[in-house]
């Protein structure tokens, strides 16, 4: 049985890759394995070819109905106008979401290209810094703290050398990396402690590895190979749309097989059958065509497009445009801690001397505990003034950077001569500085209980005195208590001593310390974060924390956010005590929990599928590896732009530019926005066309002239495009987010159903009612054909104008549009005034005739304008009782 790269020698590793750890591989070797290998890249799925993907935007059922309709138009009614505006309607979706999607890919490509590391590598004896897609198997590559594991990697040598790999684990804590063997067998991932993997970052110290995995045979490649082969989940919008297109094919074949009986049966005798049976055959293709909201599709596409834009403005990147609404439909919000709630970086929040607690900075340039902090530190600060190390030294850095401390020059005045590095046995790290009077400052570090162990003196205002029981006790119940707020508390101390050590070890530099302080540190919350939880609960959206770090860090952050209450302890859950709990169990109590801590990504997953077999939506934050599944498994998958790995970037439906969990909540509220203006437009198209349908039906039916073709094509046209996308772009409703979430089960004519039937049919009783009264007033009263002709005309202005009027009634819901926000869009009041100049310029001399129409009197056009008016006033009161009960 072969032995696993970790159960291996480094020596033997390196003579397997016929490579050398002194001068690395040669230029020819590179090029040799670069020709077999490839480049050091992972490889996403095939993208389908441009005509392929084309070819996609007709697979949507809507699309092959309008099809089908354009081509009973054509062929069997003669009306290739109609076919024509019908296909170019269709053409015009597929171009749209062609682009949208190319443009989604190509802000994903942008965001990958910004996390490609450079790496430095040995290469015929000369160290060189190289793109990491050049590295090959057998590189000697060199580590060093700040820097990105460009590969998985055999380490060779490792001096203090800590890597963190969340993006992989899951783990928050820096793993303590050397190059030992690993005899066992079986060893997870985050304990094969001689490995280095891609995509995971330096933090400490330094070291160097032999590359044995590139690409995709990384472990992250793995991962992204069962990604690449993982199935497509429809949204909650697709399934929407595809439902709304079977109702309303069902309701177009009803209507025809409806109206062919019926005509039939009605007129039987007046004709030969043949001819009858034709006649109403293409009567009911014409109702059907009517009936079809044709422009719907690319409505929806163009809201969704324009939502996208809108998104991207607030940092969030939709790379599939159906997920733009999905948002909007959330139940539960599954966020990690780090970088999404906090801030991804360790914080001094609190310094503990003279007995005190110091909240804020320290401006005092003798003050001793900012001068260990200094001292006793290994972070690096490059030219740009920007802080390379382990998190926790960088935190002390940063603090005397923003207490006024000109860090550089108090090093450069106060050279390290000898060091003790820090080592997990003893928790402490020491530093020996030459000073200006020849004697030697002595910086320690560390566990305060450690510390407090090797201390003999206090440091108290400035003078030194014992360390007795009583300080000592003081000393460690401030420890406590910021260890219980999930503050990581370091103790400080120091000595001074006329001459360097001749033996530099625990032994002789860290003993007869004098105590200092304790500086306690936390990855603060985002100060936006506590607000945005709070707007998402009054939203009925429920936050869940879900975390790879200790639960007693956890439960803290929650608090401070408002996750769980102050005495909210029963809600908090590790992954160990999850083990317990069968799947069916986890199903049933799911929502007891609001805090997971110390998870796996199999955690993850039950998680978000817990959730979903009780019937949530559930969005899923991740920016690492281990994160994917998940992100796969959640409804929308929300990756992070910038920690995130390429794989859980890959994963996502979305992608965060700015890592920030403020901008998922202005992602839902925008969500919600666009599925609410989706609702508009289809309660306005849908009860525009029933009020269609039943006027030519009805026309029909009672044998009353009927609307021309042309009359009805044109009213599509122009009430059913412009109208439709300005409400697309209606801005937020006022209370939108005070709503709670519709639930999976809802679609889009769950709220408007009713409202689509009674409005359409008050549309069309109204236009029927027109065309009676057209018949008794008018020039023309004593000429028959010219009478009928009035009616007819008025009839189609009143259909066409009506609509215009309905589309206002639209806007809101249940709402009165008496009220300030009814004019608010430009848009929308742009369109319906340019719709209206157009539909009634039928009424020009010389139109008249191609619209087979008559000029209209100023008694006329009142009738058709009360109508409209009507309309309004009709749905304005049906509003009123429904918010009253509602209430």
């Amino acid at each position: 049985m072969q032995q696993e790269i970790y159960q291996q020698k480094s020596e033997d590793v390196i003579k397997q890759l016929k490579t050398s750890i002194n001068t690395g591989l040669s230029l020819q070797q590179v090029s040799d394995r670069l020709k077999t290998d490839g480049l050091n890249e992972l490889v996403g799925k095939q993208k389908r070819g441009l005509f392929l993907r084309f070819i996609d935007q007709f697979k949507d059922f809507m699309i092959i109905v309008l099809i089908v309709a354009a081509i009973l138009s054509g062929v069997v009614a003669n009306e290739w106008t109609d076919a024509a505006i019908i296909m170019f309607v269709v053409l015009l979706n597929a171009v749209l979401g062609i682009i949208q999607e190319a443009r989604s890919e190509a802000a994903i490509e942008a965001l990958k290209q910004m996390s490609t590391p450079n790496a430095h590598v040995r290469r015929d004896g000369q160290v060189v810094e190289i793109p990491s897609t050049q590295l090959v198997k057998g590189d000697i590559v060199l580590l060093e703290a700040g820097d990105v594991v460009p590969a998985d990697l055999r380490l060779v040598l490792a001096k203090n050398l800590k890597i963190e790999e969340a993006a992989l684990t899951g783990e928050s804590v820096p793993v303590e990396k050397n190059s030992k063997v690993i005899e066992a067998t079986d060893v997870a991932l985050g304990d094969r402690i001689n490995m280095a993997y891609s995509n995971t970052n330096v933090t400490y110290g330094r070291g160097e590895g032999v590359v044995v995995a590139t690409a995709m045979d990384t472990e992250v490649g793995k991962i992204a190979t069962m990604l690449n082969n993982a199935d497509e989940t429809d949204t909650p919008l697709k399934a929407n749309l595809n439902q709304l297109g079977k109702t309303l094919t069902l309701m177009i074949l009803g209507i025809c097989a409806f109206v062919c009986v019926v005509g039939i049966f009605t007129k039987q005798g007046t004709m030969p059958f043949d001819k009858l049976a034709i006649e109403m055959f293409l009567v009911a293709v014409s109702l059907a065509v009517a009936a079809i909201p044709e422009g719907l599709p690319a409505i929806v596409t163009i809201i969704l497009a324009l939502g996208t834009q809108n998104m991207a403005k607030h940092k969030a990147i939709v790379r599939k445009l159906p997920a733009v609404e999905t948002l909007g439909a959330t139940d539960i919000i599954a966020s990690d801690k780090t970088g999404t709630l906090t801030q991804n970086k360790m914080t001094v929040e609190k310094v503990f001397y003279n007995d005190t607690y110091h909240c804020d900075k320290l401006e005092d340039k003798d003050n001793l505990a900012i001068k260990i902090m200094i001292l006793a530190n290994d972070t690096k600060i490059t030219d740009n003034n920007s802080l390379l190390g382990d998190p926790t030294e960088t935190a002390l850095i940063q603090y005397a950077l923003d207490s006024k401390w000109n860090v550089v020059d108090y090093l450069a005045n106060n050279k390290r001569v000898q060091e003790v590095p820090f080592d997990s046995d003893r928790k402490l790290m020491s530093t020996v500085h030459q000073q200006a009077d020849g004697k030697y400052f002595v910086a320690v570090k560390g566990a305060p209980d450690e510390l407090l162990k090797r201390a003999v003196s206090l440091w108290h205002d400035d003078k030194i005195v014992d360390l007795d029981a009583s300080e000592k006790a003081k000393i460690l119940a401030a420890n406590n208590e910021m260890a219980k707020n999930a503050l990581r508390v370091l103790g400080l101390a120091y000595k001074v001593v006329d001459e360097k050590f001749t033996e530099v070890n625990s032994a002789t530099v860290e003993q007869n310390l004098i105590f200092v302080g304790l500086v306690g540190m936390i990855d603060p919350e985002r100060p936006e974060a506590k607000a945005a939880v709070a707007k998402a609960k009054s939203a009925g959206i429920r936050t869940i924390m879900i975390t790879g770090d200790h639960q007693v860090t956890a439960a803290a952050i929650a608090k401070r956010l408002g996750i769980i209450g102050e005495d909210d302890t029963n809600c908090v859950i590790t992954g160990a005590e999850l083990d317990k709990i069968s799947d069916t169990d986890f199903v049933k109590c799911v929502a007891n929990y609001k805090v997971y801590a110390r998870v796996s990504p199999e955690h993850k997953v039950r998680i978000v599928k817990a959730w979903q077999k009780n019937g949530k939506i559930v969005a899923m934050t991740g920016d690492g590896v281990n994160d994917a599944p998940s992100l796969k498994q959640a409804d929308i998958g929300i990756g992070m732009g910038i920690t995130g790995t390429e794989v859980s970037k890959g994963a996502s439906d979305m992608v965060l530019a700015d890592d920030n969990f403020a901008t998922i909540v202005e992602a839902v509220r925008q969500g919600r926005k666009i599925f609410s203006n989706i609702q508009k437009a289809i309660l306005y198209l849908m009860s525009c066309n029933v009020g269609e349908v039943l006027t030519v039906f009805m026309m029909t039916m009672l044998g009353w002239e009927i609307l021309a073709p042309v009359q009805l094509l044109w009213i599509n046209l122009v009430t059913d495009t412009l109208p439709a996308v300005a409400l697309g772009v209606d801005p937020v409703e006022r209370d939108i987010m005070k709503r709670k979430p519709r639930g999976k089960k809802s679609n889009f004519l769950s709220a408007v159903g009713i409202s689509i039937v009674y409005q359409g049919i008050l549309e069309g009783i109204l236009v029927l009612g027109v065309y009676q009264i057209g018949l008794h007033i008018g020039p023309h009263i004593d000429n028959y054909k010219l009478l009928h002709g009035d009616a007819l005309t008025m009839a189609f202005l009143t259909l066409g104008l009506i609509q215009l009027f309905h589309a206002f009634n639209s806007k809101f819901i249940t709402k009165s549009i008496f009220c300030k926000d009814t004019l608010k869009n430009k848009w929308f009041n742009l369109a319906i005034i340019v719709s209206a100049i157009i539909m009634s310029a039928v009424e020009i001399p010389g139109l008249t005739s191609l619209f087979k129409v008559t000029e209209l009197d100023i008694a006329q056009w009142l009738v058709v304008l009360t109508a409209g008016i009507l309309m309004i006033a009709i749905v304005e009161i049906v509003k009123l009782f429904q918010r009253n009960a509602e209430k």
